[in-house]
């Protein structure tokens, strides 16, 4: 995890921090960190990179309520549906125009889940100003930990639970009777 005792960098992300060193020859007087201490992890693509995935980029610019939809049913596991989050989220910008307030709570809620920094900005902020950003982000780093998108949360629990059935043991090679 570390080079040697004078390298001071962070440890890889989802690592405990390590206990503080005393100089050579000095006394410690240092409180160390509890040991479950973890750094947050990192967002897998910036606000910016909504290009990177185009049929995304264009879905949300012309309608962000079926992006913000499968965000959302995503991120409170299934417990609404797409269309239900998407019917939420249209009806505040047509009506209101502050469906950013709304969506900001998913992004908070997203952070919190896979522990990820608050970058650029505030949560809230970051919606106001940059709402289809932020969504493609929010988007790209779900499809980027697993997650289809197209098929929501219980198609997503549906497959991985038929993919652990279907997997045979794992058997050495050499292990013969």
């Amino acid at each position: 995890m570390y080079t040697d005792s004078s390298d001071y960098s962070k440890p890889a992300v989802g690592q405990p921090l390590p206990p503080p060193q005393a100089p050579y020859g000095q006394a410690s007087h240092v409180i160390t960190p509890p040991q479950n201490v973890v750094y947050p992890s990192q967002w897998s693509s910036g606000l910016c990179d909504c290009t990177s995935d185009m049929s995304n980029c264009c879905m949300t610019c012309w309608c962000p309520c079926i992006t913000f939809g499968q965000i959302a049913e995503i991120v409170d596991r299934g417990t609404t549906s797409c269309p239900v989050y998407g019917t939420i989220y249209s009806i505040l910008l047509l009506l209101v125009g502050f469906q950013c307030v709304f969506s900001c709570m998913y992004r908070s809620r997203m952070r919190q889940q896979y522990m990820l920094p608050k970058e650029p900005c505030n949560d809230c902020l970051v919606h106001y100003c940059c709402e289809q950003c932020a969504l493609c982000q929010e988007y790209r780093e779900l499809k980027h930990r697993g997650y289809n998108m197209l098929i929501g949360w219980h198609g997503n629990m549906e497959k991985q639970h038929q993919h652990a059935v279907m997997t045979p043991p794992f058997a050495q090679e050499g292990m013969k009777r």
